[in-house]
């Protein structure tokens, strides 16, 4: 299996700490974003969209969307809970993590880190937005060492990954005490060096 993937991306590594957990041989191909390498001719043969994750398995067939890629990789795994309504919470955390999430979190990152924009001059309905996604996850981890009570999960995989990189985009975490202590619980239980 063939991971396409930008070591910058919250999105692509959690394809490659979902992969890693479940020791699932891969290649990883280094696709930089930022220097246009999705839209080559070769790469949108793959994968029309442009974009990364994506990954080609052994057999030709591709996938894409980060949140898709691990779900197919981790079915039947101890990162998707075997109960209906854990599942369904997982669920939910997947999806609130592309729409209430990322876009605010990893946008301000990508704005400051790799645009130059300074942090003052985020938008603000960005900045405000973001800090309400990391207070929805510092009050729900205050009563719970993970996500969803049955431990860790897709849905924490998904979610460290920009999390944990947020002060990047402007965002301290001192205030998230819950948070602080959850990236490192994840990131202890995934072995993330990166």
């Amino acid at each position: 299996m063939r991971i396409y993937g930008d070591s910058i991306s919250g999105n692509c590594l959690k394809v490659k700490w979902t992969s890693k957990a479940l020791g699932i041989p891969y290649a990883w191909v280094e696709t930089s974003v930022v220097d246009r390498a999705t839209r080559t001719k070769e790469f949108l043969a793959l994968n029309p969209a442009g974009q990364v994750p994506l990954v080609v398995f052994d057999d030709g067939r591709t996938l894409a969307e980060s949140n898709a890629i691990i779900l197919h990789l981790a079915e039947g795994s101890h990162l998707i809970p075997t109960a209906a309504y854990d599942r369904a919470r997982m669920l939910q955390w997947l999806f609130w993590e592309q729409y209430s999430h990322e876009p605010y979190i990893a946008v301000a990152r990508f704005q400051v880190k790799y645009a130059g924009k300074p942090v003052a001059e985020l938008e603000p309905r960005l900045v405000e937005r973001g800090h309400g996604a990391l207070t929805r996850l510092n009050d729900t981890l205050a009563d719970s060492p993970f996500l969803v009570a049955s431990g860790l999960s897709l849905a924490d995989v998904a979610l460290v990954a920009y999390t944990r990189w947020a002060h990047e985009g402007g965002f301290d975490l001192a205030p998230y005490a819950a948070v602080t202590a959850w990236i490192g619980r994840v990131e202890t239980a995934l072995k993330i060096e990166d």
